[in-house]
């Protein structure tokens, strides 16, 4: 046994020397293994870097080779670009040279020219002279020769001339003047029967009186409401004389004035269609129908400037055009009379060769005055030039409207054409009224007679110009000074108008207070 142990002890030791001897080894051999791996690796690095220096200085001199090329490229490119610029500079001084050569060539011909032509010069005024002397001495030969002067002799053949040709002068006159004479008496016949005729005209007489028609006779009583009160609200706010009379089924208004007359017919046949008449609907009736009237007056201004064919007319004339609708002249239609004035001159310019369109716009504004002049003062002539200066009409327009009535010599063809237009328009049978100009002339007179009064607010011509309606400012009228006022009103009718009978003046003053109820 104890043998076994001993033999257990030694294989044990055994074994533990084998295994130190083992791993003693094993720790020399992964040594010698990792020398080795270290060699290797430096070996490899070595390697690598040397292959990195190897290829870095290749990429260097590549690079610097190809720096090279290209600062060879770029000095080739610039020589390049200094020659072409070099040789479009000489090509440029050349020219230049060129040019020079040729302007000096040019300026030493000018110069021989010059010389040729100053010695010209001299050479036709050393002529001139010589032909000068030898005129003088041919004339003081003459002279001498006849015993007159230059001056005598030609006095001398200028009166045997005189003489000699004064008769056939004369006998040549007389026959160039009868032959004009007789050959524009023709031709002014031709132009103005031929214009004649060309230019239909209707005429119809103005009257001074409307009727308006009633949808029975009960309406008459309405109208003049209580205690007439109605009837002087409209006489009152419209100016127009009311006649209700016998006459069924109508109601008749007078007035000299046509707007006056077509406002209260308005408002007339509007209060019967509306059915409520009393003072205040009729006064605010009367504020329509005078702008209905206005706006008609500028349709038929329009109207007129397009059947004219005028065009380029100022609104503030078309307007005025409007209004002649509702002016007449010894009863003949003032805007009508234009129109057919108009056409005349046209046709009269174009058979003259004329300007046909500026004949047409003086003949159609040769009446403008008389829109204004029963609102100012002056004739229509001098009222109708100086609105036709305001709003820039041209100067034949202007002449033509001064002159067509002969206050002015007429100096234009255009001027002459209205003036026969005029008369000719005039002249038509029918186509005037002595009778009821006068008639208006006196109204309008009895008008401004009371409106030159201060404190006259408006005032109405009625019944045929037997009355006279006044109303006055009541902050400047007192009552007591209203008997005054009418008593001075009817001494300067007196003075100033021709009638026939005895004419009413009667002033009427009111005091109205307006508030609302909010």
């Amino acid at each position: 046994m104890p043998d076994n142990i001993i033999i257990y002890v030694i294989f044990g030791a055994i074994a533990i020397i084998c295994a130190v001897i083992g791993y003693f080894a094993g720790i020399a051999h992964r040594k010698k293994v990792a020398e080795a791996t270290v060699g290797s690796a430096e070996e490899e690095a070595r390697r690598i870097l040397n292959d990195s220096i190897k290829l870095a200085e290749t990429k260097k001199k590549e690079m610097l080779i190809e720096a090279k090329d290209e600062i060879h490229q770029l000095r080739a490119e610039n020589d390049r670009d200094l020659r072409e610029r070099r040789s479009e500079v000489q090509r440029q001084e050349r020219r230049l040279q060129q040019k020079e050569e040729s302007m000096d060539k040019k300026l030493e011909n000018l110069e021989k020219k010059e010389e040729a032509i100053a010695a010209r010069v001299k050479e036709v005024e050393d002529r001139l002279e010589e032909t000068e002397r030898i005129k003088k001495s041919q004339i003081d030969m003459l002279e001498k020769i006849s015993g007159f002067s230059s001056e005598q002799a030609k006095q001398q053949l200028l009166n045997e001339l005189e003489g000699t040709l004064s008769h056939q002068k004369a006998v040549k006159i007389l026959e160039f003047e009868q032959q004009c004479k007789e050959e524009a008496d023709t031709k002014a016949k031709d132009i103005i029967s031929h214009a004649i005729q060309r230019c239909a005209a209707d005429h119809s007489s103005e009257v001074t009186v409307s009727v308006v028609a009633l949808p029975n006779d009960e309406m008459k009583g309405r109208i003049i409401g209580r205690e007439g009160r109605n009837i002087r609200a409209l006489e009152t706010a419209t100016g127009v004389d009311l006649i209700i009379d016998d006459t069924p089924e109508a109601i008749t208004l007078s007035s000299f004035d046509p707007v006056r007359r077509e406002i209260a017919r308005i408002t007339l046949e509007k209060l019967i269609l509306d059915g409520r008449i009393h003072p205040a609907r009729i006064e605010e009736t009367v504020l329509k129908a005078q702008a209905e009237v206005e706006a008609t007056i500028k349709q038929e201004g329009e109207r007129a400037v397009l059947e004219a064919g005028v065009h380029n007319i100022h609104p503030e004339l078309v307007k005025l055009l409007g209004r002649l609708r509702y002016r007449t002249s010894y009863g003949q239609n003032v805007l009508k009379h234009s129109l057919e004035v108009c056409h005349l001159a046209g046709l009269m310019a174009a058979e003259l060769g004329e300007n046909v369109n500026l004949a047409k716009r003086a003949g159609l504004l040769h009446d403008i005055g008389k829109a204004l002049d029963h609102e100012q003062e002056g004739t229509h002539i001098h009222l109708g030039v100086e609105v036709a200066k305001k709003y820039k009409e041209s100067e034949t327009v202007i002449h033509a409207i001064h002159a067509h009535h002969g206050e002015v010599e007429a100096k234009t063809v255009i001027a002459c054409i209205v003036q026969a237009a005029d008369a000719i328009s005039a002249a038509r049978p029918g186509a005037r009224r002595e009778n009821i100009e006068s008639y208006i002339k006196r109204l309008e007179k009895l008008e401004e007679i009371a409106n030159s009064f201060e404190g006259v607010d408006s005032s109405y011509a009625i019944q045929a110009g037997r009355e006279i309606r006044i109303v006055v400012k009541p902050e400047l009228v007192s009552d007591d000074k209203m008997v005054i006022l009418a008593h001075d009103i009817a001494q300067q009718i007196e003075n100033d108008l021709e009638y026939p009978g005895q004419i009413k003046v009667n002033v009427i003053r009111e005091n109205r207070t307006i508030d609302y109820a909010k």
